[in-house]
């Protein structure tokens, strides 16, 4: 995806006609936030009761998913919605999925991601965790949507607040060179560490 336009400082643009569809690309920051927080501690609630995690392992695991989080951040942000497109659905796909935030990055209804896409991502990666560790995963999946939690707050806060006057100013600024000046580094948004290991950290 390349940024073609200088990004609008405020306003929104529709992506569908449908206003069913439209109403799906939008949605209040604190619902996701509320959501995943919710089913977090429920799926360590249900390990503990069920002997699946133990308070030695559940805090290691939990710390693991949350790490584990930040790297998938990082790969989807840098090859999945900023991919090159070749073709002109591939270019339409780029630009509904990341490319209209970069237009509109104030946008605040488009600063998460439609909360019916991410339980189904999040039911895949429950998946897939299971088949990889057991029942480690109701203590890995709850680090891991919370690592996401965390990346929506950051994310929120840089494109809707002023620069702070604490250490989120060093997020805020990395995550803003990635929107104003260089949209090909600086992908990590919760943490610029995978951008320092895969050199894709801006030039100063």
């Amino acid at each position: 995806m390349e940024l073609k336009n200088k990004p609008h400082t405020k306003g929104t643009k529709s992506l569908f006609k449908n206003p069913f569809l439209e109403k799906l690309t939008r949605t209040h920051i604190a619902v996701p936030l509320i959501l995943f927080s919710v089913i977090s501690t429920g799926l360590m609630v249900y390990g503990f009761q069920h002997d699946y995690i133990t308070a030695v392992n559940a805090p290691l695991l939990f710390i693991g998913g949350l790490l584990a989080f930040t790297l998938i951040e990082y790969i989807m942000h840098r090859f999945v919605f900023h991919l090159q497109p070749k073709t002109e659905k591939q270019e339409k796909f780029a630009y509904t999925v990341h490319g209209v935030h970069h237009d509109y990055p104030k946008d605040k209804d488009r600063l998460a991601m439609p909360p019916p896409l991410s339980l189904l991502l999040s039911a895949l990666f429950f998946g897939i965790f299971y088949l990889m560790m057991g029942n480690l995963v109701y203590a890995f999946l709850p680090g891991f949507l919370m690592g996401y939690a965390s990346y929506l707050w950051v994310h929120y806060m840089v494109h809707a607040f002023k620069p702070p006057k604490n250490f989120f100013k060093v997020l805020w600024v990395h995550h803003g060179i990635h929107h104003y000046k260089d949209p090909h580094n600086a992908f990590g948004v919760s943490s610029p560490f995978w951008d320092v290991i895969f050199r894709t950290m801006p030039k100063k």
